[in-house]
């Protein structure tokens, strides 16, 4: 059992970002890598390398593993997928028992190794996740397969145990209904990844220092923002402002900020000062940065996240 291991451990983290791809949570992907390898080790003895490579039968047994628990569960979207854009003067409105798309830590990948596994982070942006959830279980699974893990069409037929054709089909159903989407994996035009950093860096001290102009000249003029468990979402620098003027007026000015990756993106998690003099657990936010400034800021107020990046509940300074 321990050679086994060794030789699916590699496989893992870019397993994972499939799982999570597909389901668009991080629990259930890590409990569906778990049940991945542990199918694989009761069918151990059944394997045929000559027929296919350990990373194509892992990922048969992770696709479906996937679709069988999709059965059972609703998408998950982001409020923009949901509703129509609001007015950011409007009151909150929750979005009661709508299960919302969650980001992924990055830390959860580890260290990835380009000679073993590879990543297409790209495809792990929360758009693009996001845009997935448009996409029935079996379209996201062809459209993942052929056009993020670049299997061929045989491959991926193989993997889902259906025809070519049917794959075929199902993905030009799936880029066109991804088209409606305007979300494309190699869509954003991204900076570095230092820069992306320095971009939410110097947010950060603008938001450090409640300075509203300041924020808004890091945005670009479409930016969104979105914050699930609220429904509520809006577009442009001018209505950003006005939210974060609230913000500020509802919150005060004393914040700290823990930097932190998510999605292969940059992001961090805000506290802000308790009645008690201590720094609480308010939001973690994940930004989209292009070359002409942060476009995106997903902003999630959920346990379930925070426990996922292991944040602590508060500072102490």
């Amino acid at each position: 059992m321990a050679d086994f291991e060794r030789r699916i451990d590699p496989y893992r983290p870019e397993l994972l970002a499939h799982c999570y791809r597909m389901l668009g949570s991080v629990h259930d992907a890590e409990d569906l890598v778990q049940e991945t390898c542990l199918r694989a080790w009761r069918a151990r003895d059944t394997y045929d390398e000559s027929r296919s490579s350990l990373r194509t039968w892992l990922y048969r047994i992770a696709t479906n593993a996937c679709l069988t628990a999709l059965e059972s569960r609703s998408r998950r979207p982001l409020p923009s997928g949901l509703v129509a854009e609001s007015d950011p003067r409007r009151p909150f409105v929750h979005g009661g028992e709508v299960t919302w798309l969650q980001p992924l830590p990055d830390a959860l990948l580890g260290p990835v190794d380009p000679q073993t596994v590879t990543v297409d982070r790209a495809s792990l942006r929360l758009a693009f996740v996001a845009a997935l959830q448009h996409l029935s279980a079996r379209q996201r699974a062809v459209l993942i397969l052929r056009e993020v893990l670049d299997f061929s069409a045989a491959e991926a037929a193989g993997i889902l145990s259906t025809t070519t054709a049917s794959v075929n089909s199902s993905l030009q159903r799936a880029r066109a209904r991804l088209r409606e989407t305007e979300v494309r994996p190699d869509q954003v035009d991204e900076p570095s990844e230092a820069e992306q950093r320095a971009w939410v860096d110097k947010y950060m001290r603008a938001f450090e220092n409640a300075d509203v102009e300041g924020l808004k000249r890091l945005l670009t003029d479409d930016v969104r923002m979105e914050m699930p468990p609220m429904v509520n979402w809006f577009t442009g620098r001018e209505n950003y402002g006005v939210f974060m003027d609230w913000v500020f007026a509802k919150n005060g000015h004393d914040w700290r900020f823990r930097p932190l990756g998510a999605n292969a993106q940059p992001g961090f998690a805000a506290y802000n000062r308790g009645p008690d003099g201590a720094f609480e657990l308010h939001t973690l936010q994940v930004f989209t940065v292009t070359t002409k400034g942060i476009s995106r800021n997903t902003v999630f107020r959920d346990a379930d996240v925070f426990a996922s990046f292991h944040l602590p509940s508060h500072l102490t300074r």
